[in-house]
């Protein structure tokens, strides 16, 4: 345990130290390899507060207390970061506002007012991911893998496909550059939007903010998921973020909102629940405090959901960090052992090479002993001839001596001839191992190349998939949402169509009565006129009997009448107080009706 948190602390400091070097560099105007105290107080006051460090203030002082007034370089800068700062820091602090506070004092300097694609929130970003993915050497460079890594990362998040020969021409253009570049050289080649033609700046945007979501914020998956609560039992949409070791959920995907956070550890566990409620594709996460119902959109998500979730669990468990820093740590140690291969390949191909050397001074020294023998045996082979005819049985031994000497000579010539053609040999096959190797591993690279190729278009199918998926679920909610408005209208509808029927129906009623009313009416207004002429009729005869009795010629004829009133039915049969009274018990009827 003790030593995996020493292994966490010595990643956080080399972390903090890579933006620290960034604001110690920006400091030094001229060049120098040195910083005013002034400056420094400021920048360790600022280390100090954005760390929640207590700062001393007499710290700084003390510690160069034998040194002059002048600047201090950054080897002498170095044991007091250590000791006062690095040393006492917790990881309790937003690394965000520590990495903002050392971009604030840098950029101006670096980051030229040339035209970028980019703003400056974005150019932030690319220079966490460069203090993330750089090489643990000063000054700070990124290596060639790593930026490849990165811009295939970007051009995955914008949705492009990568194109191997555009990244082929720039690295000839990187080998005047020894293969690598600084932060703002990295800047500048993704602000040019060499490697994103095609594409507009909010998708390129959008592509560096994912990317730093994951390499910076720990970002591993995030979405939109239903969550049932604890109280109420309702359930609720909510954006999820899962990091190595949470998983945070809020109200949505701006982050303004966070509405609680499930905090994972090495005993939690994750499991598929089958469909309740009219829920579908959920599943539980079990932590030490508090159980979760999620449901996912659709079983795909689900599925993913639950892997990432339980890759995360088992990393906990073996106490190992997120995947990507996982990756790039693998990918440092391979590039290190590779260089070791190399040198260690150099080193003996030297090694051979100075044998080789030796040997050839060797046999150099061999072929002038013999030359010098030769002449040698020449010289004596002349003497011998000048006093052949005096000294021929005197010297006749020496001469059958002389002749072995030579054939023994001559088969050491041959012999060394012979050790000098095998170690040619050795020498021609450690040449074509060594080109056997070479060749080998650029096999391998080419293979490795293949497979993430095939890889990263698998993940983009997939991803392709799911974006159609939720397609297809957006206009199949739209059609039912549009059913359920026409089924609404059709319901509203019925029901104005069943009010004006049962106003129709009670129209109809008092029509029904007012007809009655009407009949009631005429049948009155008979009865009086068969009244009045019945009583004109009798009125006539007693007029007639009294004319004749008094001898009258003349009858007495009725005088004229008023206006008669007129109404539906024709003549009025009654007076217009009967008429008003009729009126009001008429209105009467009608107030109840309605």
């Amino acid at each position: 345990m003790r030593t995996n948190l020493s292994s966490i602390t010595m990643a956080l400091r080399d972390e903090l130290l890579k933006s620290i070097w960034h604001a110690f560099t920006a400091l030094d105007v001229d060049k120098s390899g040195k910083v005013s105290k002034s400056q420094l107080k400021v920048l360790s006051h600022n280390l100090c507060t954005v760390m929640k460090i207590p700062h001393d203030p007499v710290a700084l002082e003390e510690h160069f207390k034998d040194d002059d007034e002048g600047p201090v370089s950054n080897q002498g800068y170095m044991p007091y970061l250590n000791k006062f700062i690095l040393d006492k820091v917790q990881d309790n602090f937003d690394r965000q506002d520590f990495n903002k506070m050392c971009w604030t004092l840098c950029f101006r300097k670096n980051l030229g007012q040339s035209q970028l694609l980019i703003s400056n929130d974005d150019a932030f970003k690319i220079w966490c991911i460069f203090n993330f993915l750089s090489e643990d050497r000063y000054p700070l460079i990124i290596v060639t893998e790593e930026i490849e890594y990165f811009l295939r990362k970007l051009t995955e998040a914008m949705g492009g496909s990568w194109v191997e020969e555009r990244f082929e021409d720039y690295k000839l253009h990187l080998d005047s550059k020894q293969q690598c570049l600084n932060a703002w050289e990295l800047i500048s080649v993704v602000g040019a939007g060499h490697f994103s033609k095609g594409m507009d700046r909010q998708t390129l945007s959008m592509g560096i903010n994912d990317v730093y979501q994951e390499l910076i914020l720990d970002v591993l998956k995030q979405g939109y998921m239903m969550k049932k609560g604890h109280k109420r039992k309702n359930w609720t949409e909510r954006w999820f973020t899962l990091k190595p070791s949470s998983i945070s959920y809020y109200v949505g995907e701006d982050l303004a909102e966070q509405k609680g956070i499930i905090i994972l550890d090495g005993n939690c566990t994750v499991e598929p629940l089958p469909d309740k409620e009219g829920k579908k594709c959920l599943f539980l996460i079990r932590s030490s405090l508090k159980s979760f119902e999620i449901s996912a959109s659709d079983k795909k998500k689900k599925q993913e959901w639950i892997q990432a979730i339980q890759i995360c669990v088992s990393l906990l468990r073996q106490g190992r960090p997120a995947p990507h820093r996982e990756a790039r740590q693998k990918r440092r140690e391979l590039r290190l052992r590779q260089q070791a291969e190399q040198e260690e390949l150099e080193l003996r191909m030297r090694e051979l090479q100075t044998a080789n050397e030796a040997k050839q001074l060797e046999l150099e020294k061999m072929r002038k002993a013999l030359e010098e023998s030769a002449a040698n045996a020449a010289e004596e082979e002349k003497k011998r001839l000048q006093t052949q005819t005096e000294l021929q049985d005197r010297y006749k031994m020496d001469l059958e001596r002389e002749k072995l000497v030579r054939q023994q000579m001559e088969e050491q010539m041959a012999q060394k001839s012979t050790e000098l053609e095998q170690y040619l040999q050795r020498v021609r096959e450690l040449e074509d191992m060594y080109r056997q190797l070479e060749d080998a591993l650029e096999d391998e690279r080419r293979a490795r190349q293949d497979e993430e190729t095939v890889r990263k278009l698998q993940a983009r199918l997939l991803e392709e998939e799911a974006m159609k998926r939720a397609e297809l679920e957006q206009i199949h909610l739209r059609q039912q949402r549009a059913i359920s408005e026409t089924e609404a209208e059709k319901q509203e509808l019925e029901r104005e169509r069943l009010a004006k029927e049962s106003a129709l129906q009670a129209a109809m009623k008092q029509l029904e009565h007012l007809e009655q009313e009407r009949q009631g009416a005429l049948e009155q207004y008979q009865t009086v006129m068969k009244k009045l002429e019945d009583a004109a009729n009798n009125t006539k005869s007693w007029k007639h009997k009294v004319a004749e009795h008094e001898g009258l010629l003349r009858l007495i004829q009725p005088g004229s009448k008023g206006q008669k009133l007129i109404t539906n039915w024709g003549p009025a049969a009654f007076s217009e107080a009967e008429l008003s009274l009729r009126e009001k018990k008429w209105q009467e009827m009608k107030n109840q009706a309605e």
